[in-house]
């Protein structure tokens, strides 16, 4: 597929990288020479310096041919712009916009699209904050993921001595608790990933992915490790586009402090938010932190824009009590660094950001993809078409399918309802089937799988 990006930012970056890998013709447009110039001696890409929104950048990055415009630099309006050239003077098929703004996000999608010609829209600082949301809800998750509308929950967990299951068996499970659904498609063990079976052994330290309906989630994380108290009380560090949507969406249900060190912001934040105590200060400020009770927050999230202070922030509040911290990290690499020490989560938003974009590339009916693990794996929801003559899949029971190795599928959504999928489940056209893919290089033999033929027989 060629596919054209406009912006070589961290989003922008990531996108490419992972578009690159699979085999697609990537070209990226950007001001920034430097930013070019990384990403080209980094990857077998093409790049184009120039201003994304004007027609003859476009022209030059080869948009008469293209099969998809993404369009993700740091200005909503350049995204806007760039996805109505595409769309009325070279007709490109496929133009996404990332958009920041809530005035913008607040349009119409039928809006956009006659308007502006935009066929989707991602917003990585809302993807970040349903993310981090999740992750309150849930403390004791390294990483939380909705499908099927919130119906059914993936989350992965650190296990710990004195769970229940740990050291036993994973059939124990149902055994333990034989009126809850519940399927572990994959464990990760110093970084290997395992295709768990049923005498898999849970040791301390894995990595347990696990997919539930959303009432069994806390459950099934009482039978891994010992359950933190409910979060009551969440202190936010930086009142940017994350920090400030993020305390809007809970403070009606928790305790929001929120700190900012610019007076303007604090006032701004201060009008917006009803319930949340805002501060005007530094979050790093060790005299600030304990005057504010860090000791009894029992999440504590370093939102702003700058990484350093962000780590800094998050094992400061560690170190003075916080039950658990959560860091946004911009650069991918300073990620691996920190999660799993005195930080407990680092998010990437890059990352946070692919698999929605990802969703629109792949080859068949792909409702969503999520990147996990820094981009080593993926889960799919994908929706199943045709019928026994014209699908590998309809009609089929799962252990007849043929899945590559490292492929399982966890769940399937049929009319609406959540099934964990088992070795003997019939797939039917039309299900949602939840696919866990241990490795992305088997990503192209999935998506062969799920593919419908004319006469496939």
């Amino acid at each position: 597929m060629k596919i054209i990006i406009l912006g070589a930012g961290q989003v922008g970056g990531n996108l490419a990288a992972s578009l690159v890998a699979e085999n697609n013709d990537i070209t990226i447009v950007d001001l920034n020479s430097e930013r070019l110039a990384l990403l080209q001696d980094r990857f077998d890409l093409r790049t184009v310096r120039g201003h994304a929104a004007h027609p003859s950048v476009l022209q030059q990055a080869g948009a008469e041919d293209a099969d998809m415009l993404v369009a993700v630099t740091q200005s909503d309006e350049t995204n806007l712009v760039a996805c109505r050239i595409a769309s009325s003077l070279f007709n490109v098929p496929t133009r996404i916009a990332r958009i920041r703004s809530a005035d913008f996000l607040g349009l119409d999608a039928g809006y956009l699209a006659e308007h502006f010609g935009v066929n989707d829209v991602i917003s990585p600082e809302q993807e970040v904050t349903d993310t981090l949301r999740r992750l309150i809800e849930h403390p004791e998750a390294l990483q939380v993921l909705d499908f099927a509308d919130g119906k059914v929950r993936l989350v992965a967990v650190r296990a710990y001595h004195g769970g229940p299951l740990v050291g036993h068996e994973l059939q124990d499970i149902k055994r333990h608790m034989p009126n809850l659904e519940c399927r572990i498609p994959a464990i990760y063990r110093r970084d290997r990933g395992i295709v768990p079976k049923g005498i898999t052994v849970i040791e301390p330290g894995d990595e347990v992915f696990f997919l539930a309906r959303k009432a069994d989630i806390s459950s099934v994380l009482r039978e891994l490790r010992n359950l933190e108290r409910p979060v009551r009380k969440v202190m936010i560090a930086g009142g940017g586009n994350i920090g400030r949507r993020l305390a809007a969406q809970i403070e009606h249900n928790y305790d929001v402090k929120i700190i900012d060190h610019n007076k303007a912001t604090s006032n701004l934040l201060a009008e917006q938010l009803h319930q949340s105590l805002v501060l005007q200060g530094d979050a790093t400020d060790e005299d600030l932190l304990e005057q504010e009770n860090i000791a009894a927050m029992d999440v504590f999230c370093a939102l702003t824009n700058d990484d350093e202070d962000n780590i800094m922030s998050a094992l400061l509040a560690k170190r003075m009590g916080a039950k658990r911290v959560i860091a946004l990290i911009n650069r991918s690499a300073y990620v691996d660094l920190v999660q799993g020490g005195e930080i407990d989560v680092a998010i990437s938003p890059a990352q946070a950001t692919v698999g929605p974009l990802l969703s629109k590339i792949r080859r068949g009916d792909m409702v969503a993809v999520h990147s996990l693990r820094r981009g080593a794996a993926e889960v799919l929801e994908v929706a199943v078409h045709g019928d026994s003559k014209t699908s590998r899949v309809v009609g089929r029971r799962i252990e007849d399918i043929g899945l590559p190795e490292g492929a399982t599928i966890a769940a399937i959504i049929r009319n609406g309802d959540a099934i964990i999928a088992h070795h003997d489940t019939l797939i039917e056209t039309e299900d949602h089937l939840i696919l866990f893919a241990l490795n992305k290089r088997i990503i192209p033999k999935v998506e062969k799988l799920f593919q419908v033929g004319f006469g496939f027989f």
